[in-house]
């Protein structure tokens, strides 16, 4: 059971939006924040990104071609030539609508950039703690050889968008897509066995990452914290300690999350009965699921379906 793709499954509630940013210097754009994540490839040339709001700790980044930045709250910034040009916030007039992408162009007769501006929307509201545990920004160059795959992504995205042609406007959209993952992927991968901590370290340990698949794979099971420690051969105190430590909470904790997680996930997407819901999460009736929902989201299921198909 792949661990991440179902985490970022579980927050996915529609389609990327992507637009392609033409600056030349001097220029700075001004982004607001948005409900999700954001990202940018630097496609060809350098920049800034200057975060905004009170975050003292965030420092200006430079960015050049090949970079790829990841903003997991969707954090409000700037993006500019260099970090003392004036920002200005995006006008109607500076969009191009085109295909696979649109584009805004923006700034003087200097020297260009070309970026991949977008954002993923993924539920704030309930997020997986792989996710909200991420640093706020992730900075990834694919430079010398970096990250090899995420570089083969973003070539890629720069060549169907330097020169579209015909099939672009599919391929486009799920390199897009799948850019999410090579990103969080190559962070992952990123951290040092010997200093990886939280769910950065659960994904590699190998008693916790058996023990997270297993829940992921089949949440309707009857599971307990001695027979998920017999699974990974550990005692169950030793189990429960270690799990507790790298994923932040008890193993029937993060259980019932991912239960919450699925039915929610089954109640905005099918048309599943709350039978089958219920079945399906490792409840014996619809009542006793019926309550566990309430209890987790302050609504019954019932009426959380109609307002996600509402939204």
């Amino acid at each position: 059971m792949d661990i991440l793709t179902e985490a970022l499954g579980s927050m996915r509630t529609g389609q990327p939006q992507s637009v392609r940013t033409h600056g030349r210097a001097p220029w700075g754009l001004r982004l607001p924040p948005v409900a999700g994540a954001g990202f940018h490839v630097v496609l060809y040339g350098t920049c800034w990104l200057v975060p905004l709001g009170d975050a003292p700790h965030l420092k200006p980044l430079a960015l050049s071609t090949g970079d790829v930045v990841f903003l997991r709250d969707g954090r409000g910034h700037v993006l500019a030539d260099d970090p003392s040009t004036p920002a200005e916030e995006e006008r109607p007039e500076q969009f191009r609508p085109g295909s696979p992408l649109g584009t805004v162009t923006i700034g003087g007769d200097g020297p260009g950039t070309s970026l991949l501006c977008g954002n993923y929307h993924l539920d704030q509201g309930r997020p997986h703690p792989l996710v909200s545990r991420l640093p706020e920004i992730i900075h990834l160059p694919t430079r010398h050889g970096r990250h090899p795959e995420l570089s083969a992504a973003v070539q890629l995205l720069g060549t169907e968008l330097e020169n579209p042609r015909i099939g672009s406007a599919g391929i486009v959209p799920a390199l897009i897509d799948s850019l999410l993952l090579y990103i969080l992927r190559a962070w992952f991968e990123d951290q040092p066995p010997t200093a990886a901590k939280g769910w950065a370290a659960a994904l590699g340990d190998s008693a916790v990452a058996p023990a997270l698949s297993a829940v992921h794979a089949d949440p309707a099971a009857q599971w307990t914290v001695e027979s998920l420690a017999e699974r990974v051969g550990l005692s169950r105190a030793a189990f429960a300690r270690r799990f507790t430590a790298l994923v932040g909470e008890p193993p029937m904790a993060y259980l019932t999350r991912w239960r919450m997680t699925t039915a929610a996930r089954l109640l905005r997407e099918t048309d599943a009965p709350l039978t089958t819901v219920a079945a399906r999460t490792g409840y014996g009736s619809e009542y006793a699921f019926a309550k566990a929902f309430k209890r987790e989201f302050g609504r019954a299921p019932g009426g959380y379906r109609r307002e996600a198909r509402a939204a």
